[in-house]
């Protein structure tokens, strides 16, 4: 379940009243102790006041999400930028543990296979254990499959089911339309519950495509947990390096965005046909 939406409601909701609080305080002329200066959650403009060089912490603000010039009131950090931390972490969590809308994947027509992962707890103890298909997967693979395409696409959750749901609707089209307009074919595309990146190493076994191409959702940090990577190689098989795989990372509204994404990766797979080559050996 994500309840990153309602947290954010929560934190909105909680901010007001605490502005509310503080402006009729000082209407009264009380004096509140450690009173948090800007209350807004706008972070355009340094919550520090009178910064040395104003100028500079707001450009650095405005070229990262990171958590920089956060302030502080007496020795506790402020009661919003704790509030957004909780928030920001318990989205982590829930991509974690959280698992890709079913009702996408059967709108994408994506039939569903699992890893040997088992549960959350081993798959993040055993990254091995992701990295393969299960018997039946195997199976449902080559019932369904078109063997040898041009292109294959997989979707995978990895570490965050949140970047499946946030950003597929919007980068899986895109790709579509940016293979067809190279005039390129794509095989059966399928979903892959507790995949790694390395998953396509097994894949590119079963279905020996030209080109694999893996939408998986990154590890989430306390900026996003709504980011999506897609990996590509040339023919992945048993034996691949990682230094063999093309990486687009960063894919969310916050990133590079999902539209941008898709057709980008589009344009990399031409070149990858066209060079017979991927990761350190591909010229982009």
């Amino acid at each position: 379940m994500n309840h990153a939406v309602p947290l954010d409601q929560l934190v909105d909701r909680v901010m007001a009243e605490l502005a509310k609080k503080l402006a009729l305080s000082q209407a009264a002329d009380t004096v509140v102790p450690s009173a948090e200066p800007n209350l807004s959650l706008d972070t355009s403009v340094s919550p520090i006041p009178n910064p040395k060089w104003a100028e500079g912490m707001n450009e650095l603000l405005a070229s990262t999400p990171a958590r920089i010039g956060v302030w502080r009131a007496g020795t506790r950090a402020l009661t919003k930028e704790v509030l957004k931390f909780r928030r920001d972490h318990a989205a982590a969590v829930d991509s974690i543990y959280g698992e890709a809308s079913a009702t996408l994947l059967e709108q994408f027509g994506l039939f569903t296979v699992e890893t040997r992962y088992e549960n959350t707890e081993n798959y993040l103890k055993r990254p091995d254990m992701g990295r393969i298909v299960t018997d039946e997967g195997i199976a449902a693979i080559q019932a369904r499959c078109k063997l040898k395409p041009q292109v294959q696409i997989v979707v995978s959750d990895g570490l965050s089911a949140n970047a499946v749901d946030a950003n597929l609707r919007d980068v899986y089209p895109a790709l579509l339309d940016s293979l067809a307009s190279y005039g390129l074919s794509t095989g059966t595309p399928f979903f892959v519950r507790g995949g790694r990146v390395a998953v396509m190493d097994h894949i590119g076994e079963i279905v020996q495509p030209d080109v694999l191409v893996l939408l998986i959702g990154e590890r989430p940090g306390l900026v996003s947990s709504q980011s999506l990577s897609a990996y590509m190689c040339y023919k992945p098989r048993k034996g691949t390096v990682e230094s063999d795989r093309t990486v687009i990372s960063n894919i969310h509204r916050g990133g590079t965005p999902p539209l941008e994404g898709g057709a980008h990766i589009g344009t990399i797979v031409k070149k990858m046909l066209e060079q017979q080559t991927s990761g350190i050996h591909l010229d982009i």
